[in-house]
């Protein structure tokens, strides 16, 4: 009896864990307007929040700077930027946080969700207007 409670209990808690981290992991961005991946983000998880850093840049150098990021962020490099920041799940969602455009130095109000488990809809709104990314997971 004891060990079958200890199963389930471990059952339980491993399956909260693994719920916790669906969105974790590299994923492949396409650009909603070209249809082109463009970079690799690593989601990561930290203090109870969840963040996105570019890992790689598909389509530039990866020593290419962000000329268009706003404050403190400009000059830096893309590669180790986090995109996307301060992140909260709330059910099957994330939101609470920011998504920002290194591009056009821009950065938007945010929100996650899996629509499987290899594909992620982030998009970024401001107000009522809004754009949405698919994302793919990557190997």
């Amino acid at each position: 009896m004891i060990r079958n409670l200890l199963l389930a209990t471990f059952g339980l808690l491993f399956s909260l864990q693994a719920s916790a981290a669906d969105i974790l992991g590299n994923w492949r961005t396409i650009d909603d307007e070209t249809g082109e991946t463009k970079s690799i983000v690593n989601l990561y998880e930290k203090d109870g929040k969840y963040y996105g850093k570019i890992v790689d840049l598909l389509l530039k150098p990866d020593d290419t700077i962000c000329d268009q990021c706003p404050g403190d962020l400009k000059g830096k490099p893309m590669v180790g930027l986090d995109v996307i920041t301060d992140m909260v799940k709330k059910g099957d969602k994330y939101e609470g946080g920011e998504i920002l455009d290194p591009l056009k130095g821009k950065v938007y109000d945010c929100k996650i969700w899996l629509e499987d488990d290899n594909t992620l809809k982030v998009r970024g709104y401001l107000g009522f207007l809004y754009r949405t990314q698919t994302w793919h997971r990557a190997e």
